[in-house]
């Protein structure tokens, strides 16, 4: 299986589909409500959607499921409010991918 073998990158909305073992770090990405509404409004998500999403953030419906899916120390909250956030973010995941790639190496992998 392509997943259990590592090196695979997976974007997806929720934490309990996914069993622990396919996952060596689980990156939550939050916003600030100040910055989520207008940003789902601006895409035009319905009302009953922003709603969803706005309760689903306040209530930090992801960020609880990925910790009770995985091992709390593979969970990473990270906020994303703004481009400069975006930037640090991808800096530290592609920082990681790149220990990750290094490690794999060194284990012969």
């Amino acid at each position: 299986d392509s997943m259990e073998s590592g090196g695979v990158i997976v974007d997806f909305h929720g934490a309990d589909l996914f069993p622990e073992r396919w996952f060596d770090l689980v990156v939550v990405l939050r916003t600030d409500n100040s910055v989520l509404y207008p940003r789902l409004q601006s895409r035009g998500y319905s009302e009953k959607k922003l709603t969803e999403n706005m309760e689903a953030e306040i209530m930090q419906v992801i960020l609880d499921e990925a910790r009770e899916s995985y091992k709390e120390e593979i969970v990473v909250e990270l906020s994303s409010d703004s481009l400069e956030a975006l930037e640090s973010n991808v800096a530290r995941i592609t920082e990681f991918i790149a220990n990750f790639k290094a490690d794999a190496v060194k284990r012969g992998l």
